[in-house]
């Protein structure tokens, strides 16, 4: 069954989640390795989440067990100590709510800045990197690429890239409110990775131009000259005549020994771990908006398409998780014409055949497969799966509940799998 393990800004707190600042590849691998239930792993770690879908055997009962000890061993092997506060917070959904609660995060949804765009592409590239690495499943790759194709739906049909937010989008909005004109407010960026440019964009959206680049590890120069910058080398410096100062970072990298005597600005803390030392917010003269307060401020957003959004994530996750639920039906069927399929090449076989009546074969079982196939999905995702499985049991004999493994490893157990794919891959509807 498929589960999802999750400690993200509305059940677990940001000092939580600052502590638990983890390598989501490394925390998917722990996972997986963690438990022989656990099929394959992908988890998403964030600024503002750090979450695990797990693709696992058992009972609904063993496998949320499973699940919440996978997390916890994994988190402790990266995290040590600080795991126990996310673990106890954490939330555990199964099947269905783990297929909505997934198609929500990529949507933006279940972000701090409703409508975020940057987070289905995180999403994206951490199943990527799970699936290279022989970490993932096939059901969970197949999930998370229908989450981020209906992520891509809900912005375009919903005209969210019009209206949709992100982290520094709504930072760049409280901070808009204060200012008088951007065109003629100094900036600093600190950090020059992707969230970097993505700030970038959303200054120059607003008409900033005069945009300094400062790099803790050094590579200012080079991303000032990508994105048509100022870099500098001198932090202290460059805050001491900056209006406004923007971290996006992956360390701490403004102290209040960093800030100038007599400096005023307005310093924005995104990152995960923080970036700026709290302590920064009490000088005179600073205004210190970290991760905290930008969430208390969210909920004052308004995203004119999240109700559409909203509608358009809770069909498709429907949909989706519903016609799952006919899998062990349609991979019984296939498993039974398959073997009928099987017998008679060894027939032809045995008689001498070129591979000529194999391939016509192979053929006419792709073609009498497919529409049943996906028939049976439709069926389901239209609230008749009761009425697919009857039929699939009435007219070819089979026995599902005999049959029966779960869907969320049927398609991945190990043995079967591996010998219907070589005489399948032809075949697959």
């Amino acid at each position: 069954m498929l589960l999802c393990v999750t400690a993200n800004h509305r059940n677990t707190s940001f000092e939580t989640l600052e502590r638990l600042s983890v390598d989501a590849l490394d925390l998917a691998r722990k996972a997986r390795d963690a438990s022989k239930h656990v099929r394959g792993a992908v988890a998403v770690a964030t600024c503002n989440r750090v979450e695990l879908y797990l693709d696992i055997d058992g009972s609904p009962i063993t496998a949320h067990t499973e699940a919440r000890a996978a997390f916890q061993r994994a988190l402790t092997g990266l995290a040590g100590p600080e795991a126990s506060a996310a673990t106890e917070h954490a939330q555990i959904l199964d099947d269905a709510a783990a297929v909505h609660h997934l198609f929500s995060v990529c949507a933006g949804l279940e972000s701090v800045a409703v409508g975020e765009e940057e987070i289905v592409g995180q999403v994206r590239r951490a199943a990527a990197e799970a699936r290279t690495s022989g970490v993932s499943s096939g059901r969970l790759d197949h999930v998370v690429q229908e989450a981020v194709r209906t992520a891509r739906r809900a912005r375009t049909e919903a005209d969210a890239s019009k209206a949709g937010r992100s982290l520094a989008r709504l930072a760049l909005d409280l901070v808009g409110s204060r200012l008088v004109d951007w065109g003629s407010t100094r900036v600093l960026l600190v950090g020059t990775g992707r969230y970097a440019a993505t700030t970038v964009a959303s200054l120059r959206e607003r008409g900033a131009v005069d945009i300094t680049v400062y790099s803790p590890t050094g590579r200012a120069q080079l991303f000032a000259n990508r994105m048509n910058l100022t870099p500098t080398n001198d932090v202290r410096r460059a805050i001491g005549s900056s209006d406004v100062v923007i971290t996006c970072t992956t360390r701490l990298s403004v102290e209040v020994e960093d800030v100038p005597s007599g400096a005023r600005a307005i310093v924005v803390d995104l990152g995960l771990p923080r970036n700026v030392d709290p302590a920064v917010g009490k000088l005179d003269g600073i205004a210190l908006l970290d991760l905290e307060t930008i969430r208390l401020h969210a909920p004052l957003v308004h995203w004119s398409a999240e109700e559409d959004a909203r509608a358009i994530v809770d069909a498709s996750a429907h949909a989706y998780a519903t016609a799952t639920s006919v899998e062990p039906a349609i991979i019984a069927l296939r498993e039974h014409v398959l073997s009928l399929v099987d017998v008679e090449i060894d027939r032809a076989r045995g008689r001498g055949d070129d591979g000529r009546v194999e391939e016509a074969l192979r053929h006419l079982t792709s073609v009498l497969l497919h529409t049943p196939s996906t028939l049976a999905r439709r069926h389901a995702a239209a609230g008749r799966a009761d009425d697919v499985i009857a039929a699939v049991e009435t007219l070819y004999g089979l026995d599902l509940r005999a049959h029966g493994r779960p869907a969320a490893t049927a398609s991945e157990d190990t043995g079967h799998a591996r010998a219907r794919s070589s005489r399948a891959s032809s075949a697959s509807p």
